[in-house]
C-alpha cells in the first residue's frame, strides 16, 4: 500500500491558500481516482482506493501544518506502511511558481510540516513532492503563504498541480524514483 499525504492547514480561512498546496494537489489526485476522503480518525481525513493496480491511502492531516507528524505516524503504524511507500505533497517557497520537484529524502528545509513528520516518524527518508509557490516579493512570509494565488498565478499553479498529479500517478505505478526525478524536476 502507498500513502500520499497532502500538507495544509484546516479551516475555511485557509482554503485555496498557497500553504494549502499539498491539500489541493491530493484533492485533485483523489478526485481523479474516485477516492473519497471520508474517514476521520487519528487526526486526519483519509480514504483509499486502487490506482494502477496499487492500493493507495490518501491522507490530509486535520492538525495544523506544524503538527502534521502527529497524524502521519499513527496512520503509518495502523496500516503498516513502510516509510519507502510514503509521499508527502508540500508547498515550497524556494521553487518558482509552477515548478515541481521530487525528492526521495532530505531535511525539512525550513518547512514546519516536514519538520514535524521527520520528528514523529524518526527519519528523513520519505518521498516529497514539492510544488513551487515562489518567494514573496512584497509581503512577509506568513502573509504570503497564507494568502491566495492571484488571478495571474492561479493558471500557473493549476498546471503545476496537474503535473504533480501525473507524477503521483507514475510513482504509484512503480516508476523508478530517479527516473521520476529526471522526468519531472
Amino acid at each position: 500500500m502507498k500513502m500520499i499525504v497532502g500538507l495544509g492547514n484546516i479551516g475555511p480561512q485557509y482554503d485555496n491558500t498557497r500553504h494549502n498546496t499539498g491539500f489541493m494537489v491530493v484533492d485533485a489526485f483523489a478526485q481523479q481516482h474516485g477516492i473519497a476522503l471520508t474517514t476521520r480518525k487519528m487526526d486526519a481525513r483519509f480514504g483509499s482506493g486502487l490506482v494502477n493496480g496499487e492500493k493507495v491511502l490518501v491522507v490530509k492531516p486535520t492538525t495544523f501544518m506544524n503538527e502534521s507528524g502527529r497524524a502521519v505516524h499513527p496512520i503509518m503504524d495502523y496500516f503498516k506502511i513502510d516509510v519507502a511507500d510514503v509521499m508527502v505533497v508540500q508547498d515550497d517557497m524556494d521553487l518558482p511558481l509552477g515548478r515541481i520537484r521530487l525528492r526521495d529524502h532530505g531535511s525539512a528545509g525550513g518547512h514546519n510540516g516536514i519538520k514535524s513528520i521527520i520528528a514523529h516518524v524518526g527519519t528523513q527518508n520519505f518521498g516529497r513532492l514539492k510544488v513551487g509557490i515562489a518567494h514573496p516579493q512584497q509581503h512577509t512570509v506568513v502573509d504570503y503563504v497564507l494568502g491566495k494565488f492571484t488571478t495571474d498565478q492561479r493558471p500557473v499553479f493549476n498546471q503545476a498541480a496537474d503535473r504533480a498529479v501525473a507524477a503521483l500517478d507514475d510513482w504509484v505505478a512503480g516508476s523508478d524514483f530517479t527516473q521520476l526525478m529526471n522526468q519531472y524536476n
